[in-house]
């Protein structure tokens, strides 16, 4: 039994019947966006105008009494902006301002590992010995697993795999019994 992954457009809904066709859009910032960022997919010529749409913006924190020490992010038009210079040309501000040093970056914990355990790592391809708890989530939700692992382009879960079915528990093939 083989599997197909139907790619559709969420812009239109229109079947995007090429896989090469297919553009991800990951929207980083929307007002109605609450959760996080989210990927939607589309076809190329849903897309063509975003980048004469892209509009030149710049993003500022605002540190004031306001904020109890904590930065007001605010996105404004560039021109707006460049504006609020009027003695020396916004330019020739940004050229000579004092640079910030972005935060150091926390050396990941060994506590930060992957837990293969849950929906979000399932079925990833790992040098570790797979737990049962990762087995069980993996025969309990094979479809909605391989979904996500083909949206990641990793190699899918195949019960007819004997690889695979010792791996993650999966009754062994009848091929490979009667051998």
């Amino acid at each position: 039994m083989g599997k197909k992954t139907v790619h559709v457009s969420d812009f239109s809904g229109a079947v995007i019947d090429d896989d090469a066709d297919v553009v991800r859009i990951v929207v980083l910032e929307h007002p109605d966006l609450m959760t996080g960022p989210v990927q939607l997919e589309a076809l190329p010529t849903e897309v063509e105008s975003i980048d004469d749409a892209a509009l030149d913006v710049v993003v500022v924190d605002i540190f004031d009494a306001h904020g109890d020490g904590e930065a007001r992010r605010v996105t404004l038009n560039a021109s707006e902006f460049d504006a609020l210079a009027t003695g020396t040309p916004m330019a020739d501000v940004l050229k000579t301002a004092e640079r910030v040093k972005p935060p150091k970056q926390a050396r990941k914990a060994p506590a930060d590992k992957l837990d293969y355990a849950t929906l979000e790592h399932a079925g990833k391809p790992h040098r570790g010995r797979t737990t049962d708890e990762e087995a069980e989530l993996v025969r309990e939700n094979l479809d909605k697993i391989n979904e996500r692992l083909a949206t990641e382009g990793i190699r899918l879960i195949d019960p007819a795999n004997p690889e695979h079915a010792a791996r993650y528990g999966f009754p062994e093939p009848a091929e490979a019994a009667e051998a």
